[in-house]
């Protein structure tokens, strides 16, 4: 089993008599599911129901002063946290950016032999593994504690993208990215069968009327690595954007129908001019239309 502290991550505290009702308005998971010890994968969107921020979220126990843990980017941690305390009105809720205190270690390749109090599976994918949110000077201790050998970030990156899981900022830029288009629907990140919240009547349309045209996909490489951001294209064709990769394996956010249609052409795809393939061709078959609630 192996940890790694993530440096990119940061935490965002929300508390408050009025903190679960507040959150379940706002954000696209379903926050009455959230407990102690239990995430839930989520994102605060744009009316137009483009992602914001997407985070790992959980309930802090009594012990540790109750509320709800925002495992975020660091980089959006402060803009997250004053997007909140702007939504809050007069409810009874204090917002806290705890980036300076606290941060996220990812642990994967096994279960903790110990469950720290702020642990909890990683709501997307088991093979993701479990996040602990803990201070940098204490990882070696958590570590050892929960029986794991203690690796670099870059490691787990690796872990990342081999699961498929998109990250924000390299696999898709925030602001420009529906959650179906980073495949928070098959991830567990949006709730279909909660009450409102910001952008949700974009969010539900695109998932009944079965229009996601755009998917983050996993390729193979054929040994040089794009760079992040080249387009990809199956013959002269544009069809999607390169990700990030590690190992063999990268991510890259893809026109699922105009792939369909190349490989079927018989028509290579390229990143950057070098040439790439699926993992797996049915990630970009078409997804059931599903009737309208």
């Amino acid at each position: 089993m192996k940890a790694a502290f993530l440096p990119d991550r940061g935490v965002v505290k929300v508390s408050g008599e009025d903190a679960r009702a507040f959150l379940d308005g706002l954000i696209t998971t379903n926050v009455e599911l959230v407990r102690p010890g239990v995430g839930r994968f989520g994102a605060l969107l744009t009316p137009q129901g483009k992602i914001i921020v997407d985070f790992l979220v959980t309930e802090a126990p009594e012990a540790h002063g109750g509320g709800f843990v925002f495992d975020v980017p660091l980089a959006l941690a402060q803009a997250f946290a004053t997007k909140l305390g702007f939504y809050k009105l007069r409810k009874k809720v204090t917002v806290d950016n705890l980036s300076p205190q606290l941060g996220v270690m990812a642990v994967w390749g096994g279960a903790p032999a110990t469950k720290p109090d702020l642990a909890f599976e990683d709501p997307r994918d088991p093979q993701l593994g479990w996040r602990i949110f803990v201070p940098d000077d204490l990882v070696d201790e958590t570590a050892a504690a929960i029986g794991a050998d203690v690796t670099d970030s870059e490691a787990y990156e690796a872990h990342r993208i081999a699961c498929g899981a998109p990250r924000g900022g390299v696999d898709f830029i925030y602001g420009d990215a529906f959650p179906h288009e980073t495949n928070m629907d098959r991830l567990h990140g949006v709730d279909f069968d909660k009450g409102c919240y910001v952008g949700q009547e974009v969010v539900s349309r695109m998932q009944h009327r079965g229009t996601a045209r755009t998917r983050t996909v996993r390729v193979r490489l054929g040994g040089s690595v794009p760079e992040i951001g080249l387009p990809v294209t199956a013959g002269d064709k544009a069809v999607g954007t390169m990700g990030s990769s590690a190992n063999g394996v990268g991510l890259a956010l893809l026109r699922t129908d105009r792939v369909a249609d190349a490989l079927e052409a018989g028509l290579p795809l390229t990143a950057g001019g070098l040439p790439i393939s699926l993992v797996s061709p049915d990630d970009v078959k078409a997804t059931p239309k599903q009737a309208s609630a």
